[in-house]
């Protein structure tokens, strides 16, 4: 693990971000955007009880592994049916927060076995709708590769995997991305690029839901980037932080996908890496300390605000985010 799997996720961004022609970060308002952040909020963030299972017990660690592994989908989201007034991630979260309220966790074997059509049952989603069927076959395999991953590894036990890591949130990654859906790496003009961006928000929120005790315990978990996706790049765009050229903006307003692994894609989200990196620094040379993840969830859930959903952002049917 040398070097670092973060600072390789950061070294790399800061490559993509220096060669993009797609994309690139408003050096100008970086300091005025950092001292307009409000510190208060970013220092609290916090998971939604309403739609997580957060017990703080091995189920808990359970339900926060199996949402995790797929916690991606955005791309799909225009065309899931949602649950009212919810968006996309926390209709998976709260149908999931369901199945475990009735009937407790999904364990292992049962996860490495789980079908279509089951994973389509769960969440609540239309059987005669290609599109969140596409999804709800990605759920399938994802929930499998997790299911086979548990069982031989770790006979089965989610705390296991956890307890594995020994309170080092990149040992966690580098297990977790044993898993090909959380393998997050793309390549980029001669580049290896990684994001890990679900594998790093395992440990994220391990540590919300535990209060950094217990299974939340990381000792590194400072180290964290943001979650690389396709809402945090959208508000630091809308904010000013990021421009995108002419042609990428034609696409995202009108609603054509962003292919994975494209160019425009890989740009996006290394230079929202890239930015955020800067934007802590700014923070933490006026005497703060503020960490990466936890500037990713307030720009995330800034990202609900309707001024963002307003605005279109960049969608890339992809099993990363």
């Amino acid at each position: 693990m040398t070097p670092n799997t973060f600072d390789q996720v950061r070294s790399m961004c800061r490559e993509v971000a220096n060669r993009a022609a797609h994309v690139r970060i408003d050096d100008k308002q970086l300091a005025p955007y950092a001292s307009s952040l409000p510190l208060d909020k970013i220092m609290s963030p916090q998971l939604d009880p309403g739609c997580h299972f957060l017990e703080k017990n091995k189920d808990t660690v359970a339900f926060l592994l199996t949402l995790d592994t797929v916690n991606f989908g955005s791309g799909y989201f225009p065309h899931l049916q949602k649950r009212p007034g919810m968006s996309g991630y926390f209709t998976i979260a709260a149908s999931l927060n369901d199945i475990y309220k009735k009937q407790g966790p999904l364990p292992a074997d049962s996860l490495a076995t789980i079908t279509v059509e089951e994973c389509t049952r769960i969440f609540g989603q239309d059987s005669g709708n290609k599109i969140s069927m596409d999804l709800m076959q990605h759920f399938a395999i994802a929930l499998n590769d997790l299911g086979r991953f548990l069982q031989v590894r770790f006979n089965g036990s989610f705390t296991g995997l956890v307890e594995a890591a020994q309170s080092s949130a990149e040992r966690l990654v580098q297990m977790l991305k044993n898993m090909s859906y959380f393998d997050d790496i793309e390549s980029y003009k001669g580049l290896e690029v990684p994001f890990y961006k679900r594998a790093q928000i395992v440990a994220a929120d391990l540590s919300l839901a535990f209060g950094g005790q217990e299974w939340g315990q990381f000792n590194d978990l400072e180290n964290l980037t943001i979650f690389a996706d396709n809402l945090v790049p959208h508000v630091l765009r809308i904010d000013g932080i990021l421009i995108y050229e002419k042609s990428l903006l034609a696409k995202i307003d009108s609603g054509s996908l962003i292919p994975a692994g494209s160019a425009e894609e890989v740009e996006i989200r290394a230079c929202a890496v890239h930015a955020v990196e800067r934007i802590k620094q700014e923070i933490q040379n006026s005497g703060m300390r503020v960490t990466s993840s936890q500037l990713d969830n307030f720009l995330w859930n800034r990202g609900k605000q309707p001024r963002y959903k307003a605005m279109p952002r960049h969608r890339t049917q992809s099993v990363y985010y």
